[in-house]
């Protein structure tokens, strides 16, 4: 960083000395030929005729002469020098200012949107080079904006269309209920559960627009506490069990027991909650969702896995984006707002943790690490917590692999201690 500018301090210097050369060079031949050379009796001889002509002696003047004059020639002679060397740099210094000049040229530049590259001269080569680096990441940023904002307006013209189209549908069956009071048994059945499934979805897209607001307005703050991870993976499985039956999955949870960490349970739950989500709706109908959790390199490793279409390794790199979606569709059936899995990723990242995704030619798995249990103390309390905050007593003792299986034909089976993950 030192060596960037050793050609401006060059120039610089070459200049400060050619000034100084030319003051000495000028100065000299000043002192030399005008001070005491020609004019040298002539401007002694002026000045005692004018204090003569202040009614002073002619000796007197002349002892004046020597007294303010004659005698402090060198002040003199330094005073003349200093002025005229003040002089030539202020004349260098019009030359140097272009350096300024071209650098205000180069943040116009950037001020004024152009297109055109930032050209500075060669001396200035290294502000150039970061002048057109800040000019290319305010571009950048401004494009991510651009394109991000887009995203969002489209989204809201999107989920507005998907609101209108349920409320549609249920304005359209309880009309249909209210006015054929004769209406069959059956038929009336029907469609009054088409019109609470067509509410479900509505009440389901409304939560997504509160989701982006709260995504972009607010910012996300943890409430930490011990955390039993076992019981929490296990309960959300269970919680699910209605909507895998309805896609026909089972989802099988293998986790060591009592695995513990510190974090936001409600925050942690939402992350769990928004991966399965996401496996269900992209997953192949009677498959089986997966979930294994155990320690790994003192860490805790989550890992999710469907079997479903590959994920091509470009979509990998943006799957974590905000108001981004896999298939890019907004159907009403599987749309979603595209901030589930975005959301995920900055709850993990303030824990400390990390969120990946992995995808083959039928299988994805998202994996989520968090760091075990080390801010608290150990035996400063006993106590851990699911995503519900319900407390249960921690016990120690051996680890063992929980099973259970969520779906069709519902077991629940202890693992052993050997017992290898599938």
């Amino acid at each position: 960083m030192k060596n960037k500018y050793r050609k401006l301090k060059f120039t610089l210097l070459l200049q400060t000395v050619l000034v100084t050369a030319l003051t000495v060079l000028v100065g000299g031949f000043i002192l030399q030929y005008v001070i005491d050379g020609i004019y040298n009796d002539s401007f002694a001889e002026l000045f005692v005729k004018f204090l003569m002509s202040l009614d002073i002696k002619k000796s007197q003047a002349i002892r004046l002469y020597w007294k303010l004059i004659g005698n402090n020639k060198i002040f003199f002679i330094i005073v003349g020098f200093l002025l005229l060397f003040a002089v030539f740099y202020y004349v260098a210094l019009s030359k140097m200012m272009k350096y300024v000049d071209q650098i205000g040229d180069g943040i116009e530049n950037i001020l004024s949107e152009s297109t055109e590259p930032i050209h500075l001269i060669t001396e200035l080569k290294p502000i150039e080079i970061r002048l057109n680096e800040i000019k290319a990441n305010l571009k950048r940023k401004e494009i991510e904006a651009e394109e991000g904002e887009k995203k969002k307006n489209d989204l809201v013209l999107f989920l507005a269309h998907d609101l209108k189209t349920p409320l549609t549908s249920i304005v359209a069956y309880l009309s249909m209920l209210d006015t054929h009071e004769d209406m069959p048994r059956e038929d009336r059945e029907k469609y009054t559960h088409i019109a609470l499934e067509k509410s479900i979805r509505l009440g389901e897209l409304i939560n997504e627009f509160f989701d982006i607001t709260r995504y972009n307005l607010q910012k996300i703050e943890l409430e930490a506490i011990e955390i039993n991870l076992s019981f929490m993976l296990e309960q959300l499985a269970d919680e699910l069990y209605g909507v895998l039956q309805e896609k026909s999955l089972t989802c099988e949870v293998q986790v060591e027991e009592n695995l513990v960490v510190y974090g936001d349970p409600d925050k942690l739950a939402r992350v769990f909650d928004n991966i399965l989500r996401n496996a269900i709706a992209y997953c192949y109908a009677d498959t089986k969702i997966q979930i294994e959790a155990q320690m790994k390199n003192r860490n805790v490793e989550i890992v999710f896995t469907n079997q479903g279409d590959k994920i091509p390794g470009v979509m990998l790199q943006t799957i974590f984006e905000k108001f981004y979606r896999v298939d890019g569709s907004r159907s009403s059936g599987t749309g979603g707002a595209g901030l589930g899995l975005a959301i995920a990723k900055e709850i993990v990242e303030l824990h400390g943790g990390l969120i990946r995704a992995k995808s083959d030619d039928n299988r994805t798995q998202f994996v989520v690490t968090l760091p075990s249990k080390t801010e608290k103390e150990e035996g400063t309390a006993d106590e851990v917590h699911t995503h519900r905050r319900r407390a249960f007593g921690s016990k120690s003792g051996r680890r063992r692999l929980v099973q259970r299986k969520t779906g069709k034909g519902d077991l629940e089976q202890p693992g052993t201690d050997d017992g290898d993950l599938q």
